[in-house]
């Protein structure tokens, strides 16, 4: 047997053994099929031959088998991605909750590096790093042509070092730098739960995790105890997480046997259907769930799955698109292939990959007006004239200012659209 044809042989057992590309029973069924497979698989081991025979330096086998798997699963689209055991083992201990960073999901929009959303009070989140921002430069390097890996390697590192990090913001038309310190990521499901307004509960949920679900019921059931009558679920900037948490979210609002969401694939085993299920209820009371260009994937789901049944009003602004499942293979060596096996879809039929959640009421998100400096000579005589003990009041009263909630217009929208519905029900 000649070196091309092990080769050639070698690989396509390797497809058939880890799933990528069709089965045995297909290609016995799909000659026609199997005969463009095995083509394209002698092209491949020519140019494996011509590399190893003719290169200036002798090239490492495995470094050309983990290029071309690299190459392959790029190709397919921004979220399937071959890793290497270094990519894998760093990929479990992210999902494990904790790891060094900057507090960013990303991923490939338009063949450039984009922010899908920073994470809540992260150095990326606290530097002012928004949704939809290109990374166009770390550290001085372009990032064009740059993989999702290798993207996540530079950003990455030992907490206290600095990235530098340029973006192109399509809102403002410029490219803008920022140096972030480095810091440990730790991720929380509720990063806020509180009543804002007499009766407005306001839950803010950050990531879906496999905590999230309990989480969630304890801070809702805390809000019920204090009477709310409405609540705001803000997942804005929420990047997802795991499709099982968003199903659990979804259901707790949702009567018992409801379609949530369903994922449509290639074969008969991709296509799945989850329902509700009789777990606790929160049906008493209107809701609205806010949404952005960074809620993805499972905000998504819930968006979708609340939207489709009216249980709430959805408002903001279209959330990112990311709707297709990856299910991660291990392989022999502790690599691993992570491959877009599916499709979400919303209880209604409506694909989510692509099309995002359209919000019931768009509400763009406003910067906080600027206050008005006072004119400095106004402000002598006020001095001058003012009594001690009206300025004591006043310095009491602007402590009482500093202390209030940062404006946001978006919540405010939410407040008043759960106040009409209250009002108008009680009516």
């Amino acid at each position: 047997m000649n070196k091309k044809l092990a080769i050639a042989l070698i690989l396509a057992a390797g497809l058939l053994v880890y799933g990528i590309g069709m089965g045995i029973a297909e290609l016995a069924e799909k000659p026609n099929e199997a005969d463009d497979l095995y083509k394209e698989l002698e092209l491949f081991s020519d140019a494996v031959s011509i590399i190893r025979s003719d290169y200036v330096e002798e090239p490492q086998s495995k470094d050309l088998i983990y290029g071309a798997l690299k190459g392959m699963l790029a190709a397919l689209d921004p979220y399937s991605q071959f890793m290497d055991p270094d990519t894998y083992n760093e990929m479990r201990i992210e999902t494990e909750g904790e790891f060094g960073g900057i507090g960013i999901e990303i991923t490939i929009k338009d063949n450039l590096l984009t922010i899908i959303s920073p994470i809540d009070d992260t150095p990326a989140y606290n530097v002012g790093l928004k949704a939809g921002d290109k990374i166009v430069k770390i550290d001085g390097e372009v990032t064009k042509d740059i993989t999702l890996i290798g993207a996540v390697k530079k950003l990455r590192g030992k907490p206290g070092t600095d990235v530098d990090v340029t973006v192109l913001r399509e809102s403002e038309k410029k490219l803008l730098d920022f140096t972030i310190t480095r810091s440990i990521i730790k991720l929380e499901s509720i990063k806020r739960s509180e009543v804002i307004e007499p009766d407005i509960g306001y839950i803010r949920l950050a990531e879906f995790q496999e905590k999230t679900s309990k989480d969630l019921e304890w801070a809702l059931r805390k809000l019920e105890k204090k009477g709310i009558k409405g609540l705001i679920l803000d997942l804005r900037n929420n990047p997802g997480g795991l499709l099982d948490s968003a199903v659990e979210v979804s259901e707790k609002f949702l009567e018992e046997g409801r379609v949530v969401v369903s994922t449509k694939g290639r074969i008969e085993e991709q296509n799945l259907i989850f329902k509700s299920k009789n777990r606790n209820k929160h049906l008493d009371y209107p809701m609205v769930v806010l949404v952005n260009g960074g809620s993805a994937s499972a905000s998504e789901i819930v968006a979708g799955a609340i939207q489709d049944y009216k249980r709430g009003i959805i408002m903001g602004t279209k959330s990112f698109g990311k709707g297709s499942v990856q299910t991660v293979v291990p392989l022999s060596d502790g690599s691993a292939v992570r491959l877009t096996t599916s499709k979400y879809f919303t209880p209604n039929d409506r694909s989510i990959h692509g099309e995002g959640i359209v919000p019931d009421i768009v509400v763009e998100y406003k910067e906080a007006p600027k206050a008005v400096e006072k004119d400095k000579e106004a402000e002598i005589f006020d001095e001058l004239l003012e009594d001690k003990e009206v300025k004591k009041d006043k310095d009491e009263e602007e402590k009482k200012e500093k202390k209030k909630e940062p404006y946001d217009n978006q919540i405010l929208s939410a407040v008043d659209v759960l106040r009409g519905i209250i009002l108008y029900s009680a009516k």
